[in-house]
């Protein structure tokens, strides 16, 4: 089961092209983005492990931000909505930092990871536009949360709100990408289909 974690701000997402996320600039020229392979559920242990050896070892000034690619999921649970923060790319964590031979064997010999991203023992640093799409994609779920809740044709549901809150009917279509449904709802004697979004029924037992 993936982790929950804290909510994690990453940097801004404004770009020379609106489709082109940006990130704020590192405090240090010298710093790249790597991906760390972690055991997944372990990902904030991991973080916590990689900033307390950095200080230890006194390689601050190597290191910038260690951040979990996290997403925030909207869950329907008995009817009510409950949102928290999930990690959505489970035994990785991101981190920023200039990397030479000493800082890769105190990261790689930190509990729980397993390695870097990349070929061999050589680690591949990720471009701008990778990583901003990683962080963008959680910059996005925090202004429309994904909702956790899976419909399936021909299931009966409850509408919850809007004019036809209380009727009962039948899934005719579901649409995960817009979060939508198409409802067979009985009105005056007739079978009509009412588009919903997932949040307005819920599913009846």
């Amino acid at each position: 089961m993936a982790e929950e974690t804290e909510n994690l701000t990453p940097g801004a997402t404004e770009g020379e092209e609106a489709a082109q996320p940006h990130l704020e600039p590192p405090t240090n020229e010298r710093f790249r983005w790597y991906i760390i392979h972690a055991y997944s559920g372990f990902e904030r242990k991991v973080r916590e492990s990689i900033e307390t050896r950095v200080q230890a070892f006194g390689l601050q000034n190597r290191i910038g931000r260690v951040m979990i690619p996290t997403e925030a999921v909207t869950e329907i649970i008995n009817g009510k909505k409950r949102t928290v923060e999930r990690v959505f790319l489970p035994g990785y964590v991101l981190v920023e930092m200039d990397l030479d031979n000493d800082l890769w064997h105190v990261i790689k010999n930190t509990p729980r990871v397993t390695g870097f991203l990349g070929t061999g023992d050589k680690p591949v640093a990720l471009t701008e536009a990778e990583v901003g799409s990683i962080l963008f994609r959680s910059d996005t779920s925090k202004e429309k949360p994904r909702l956790k809740v899976k419909f399936q044709k021909n299931e009966s549901v409850r509408i919850t709100e809007g004019p036809f809150a209380n009727f009962n009917g039948v899934v005719d279509d579901v649409n995960e990408d817009r979060e939508t449904l198409k409802v067979m709802v009985t009105i005056f004697g007739r079978s009509t289909p009412v588009e919903l979004d997932f949040g307005k029924v819920e599913k009846i037992a």
